[in-house]
């Protein structure tokens, strides 16, 4: 007889099995899924979720300008961006989702300015 993969009982049953209940098999995967290193996916995806929050936070009009030592507080990283869109004056908005920012500077001070995608930016 075996003992189980999880809290070391003896298993009763057929030859082969590594877990004496559904709990010890569900426990067992979601420890070791918790202890591995998260995949370079997941990163990926929790950081373009942060900044699409962040940007819908700040951007409830449709259009408007952070500074961007406020968004970077708050977790912002202008690295991440699902897509981008060029107009017609050449600036290159990135955005996460449907929200976009463009890297600006006023008098010295450097701001996003924050939009909404449009239907007549595709």
């Amino acid at each position: 007889m075996s003992k189980c993969n999880f809290c070391n009982e003896l298993i009763k049953g057929r030859a082969g099995k590594k877990f004496c209940n559904q709990y010890c098999k569900s426990a067992y995967h979601y420890k070791k899924a918790k202890d591995e290193t998260p995949s370079f996916y997941l990163k990926v995806d929790k950081q373009l979720k942060i900044n699409r929050r962040i940007l819908k936070k700040y951007n409830q009009a449709g259009k408007s300008y952070l500074r961007v030592e406020k968004m970077n507080e708050e977790g912002f990283n202008p690295k991440f961006f699902t897509h981008y869109w060029k107009n017609k004056k050449g600036d290159v908005y990135l955005f996460c989702y449907e929200f976009g920012f463009l890297h600006t500077e006023n008098n010295g001070v450097k701001k996003y300015l924050l939009i909404k995608w449009q239907e007549y930016m595709k």
